[in-house]
C-alpha cells in the first residue's frame, strides 16, 4: 500500500476534524430540539398570558421506607437547561449535575417533605398532595400558572393548574422538579442510610427489593418504615 504524503495526511486529518465538528453540531441540534419539544406546554400557555410557569412533580409514593418528597421549579420564559429529562431517565451522577444547575438557573424553586409518620396516618395520596402544598407554599416567588405531573386536587395556593400525565417527560418545569425531588430524597435516604446500614437503603432508595424485605423479615422495621406499606412482610 502506497504511503500517503504530508498533504494528504494533513488533509485527512482536516476531513476528521470536521466530521468531529459536524457530528458535535448534530448532537447539539438534536438536544435543543428534544429541550424545545420538551417546553411545548410552557410555550402554549405563555402565548395564553401567562408570564411564569412553575412544574410540580414527587420523588418516594412507592417506598416502603422514608419520606415523600415534591419539588415545585419556576424557570424563566424560554429557559432551556441542556440535559434536562425525567429524573428516571437520568444517571445519579447527571441528576446530581443537573440539581446545581437548575436551582442555580430558576427564578424560584421550593420543596415540600412529608415524613413516614404522616403518610401512615393520612395515606400516601393525601401526603403527596401535602408535600407538593408545602412545595408552592416554600417558593420566593410564586408563578402564574403550575404544571403538576398526573396529579389533581392540589391546593396550589389559588394558583390555576393543569395535571398533565407523565408530565416529567411532557414539561420541562415538571421534569426540573422531578430532579430536584429525587435528588432531595436520595440524599435524605443515604443520609438514613447511615443509621440502619442492614437495610441497604442506599442502594435501594427504600423501594421494595427483595434485599430490603429480606432485611425487614430479619430485623424488623425501624421507625422510618412506613408500617401501611409493610404489614405484609412482617
Amino acid at each position: 500500500m502506497r504511503k500517503m504524503d504530508k498533504s494528504e495526511k494533513e488533509k485527512l486529518k482536516e476531513e476528521k476534524l470536521k466530521a468531529k465538528e459536524e457530528k458535535a453540531r448534530l448532537k447539539i441540534e438534536k438536544e435543543q430540539n428534544r429541550l424545545i419539544e420538551l417546553s411545548k406546554y410552557e410555550r402554549e400557555y405563555n402565548e395564553k398570558g401567562y408570564e411564569l410557569i412553575g412544574g410540580i412533580d414527587e420523588a418516594g409514593r412507592g417506598p416502603l421506607f422514608g419520606p415523600v418528597v415534591a419539588a415545585c421549579v419556576v424557570l424563566s420564559k424560554g429557559c432551556l437547561i441542556e440535559g434536562v429529562n425525567d429524573s428516571k431517565k437520568l444517571s445519579e451522577k447527571k441528576r446530581e449535575a443537573l440539581f446545581d444547575e437548575i436551582k442555580e438557573k430558576a427564578i424560584a424553586w421550593g420543596v415540600g417533605i412529608v415524613d413516614n409518620n404522616t403518610i401512615d396516618e393520612i395515606n400516601i395520596l393525601e401526603a403527596t398532595r401535602k408535600a407538593m402544598h408545602e412545595a408552592v407554599m416554600n417558593l420566593r416567588i410564586k408563578p402564574d400558572y403550575i404544571f403538576i405531573d398526573a396529579e389533581k386536587h392540589v391546593d396550589t395556593c389559588g394558583i390555576p393548574y393543569l395535571p398533565i400525565i407523565k408530565g416529567d417527560a411532557l414539561s420541562i418545569n415538571i421534569a426540573c422538579a422531578s430532579i430536584i425531588a429525587k435528588v432531595t430524597r436520595d440524599r435524605m435516604v443515604n443520609e438514613m442510610a447511615l443509621k440502619y446500614p442492614e437495610y441497604g437503603l442506599e442502594k435501594h432508595k427504600g423501594y421494595g427489593t427483595k434485599e430490603h424485605t429480606d432485611a425487614i423479615k430479619k430485623y424488623g422495621l425501624t421507625p422510618l418504615h412506613r408500617k401501611t406499606f409493610c404489614q405484609k412482610f412482617i
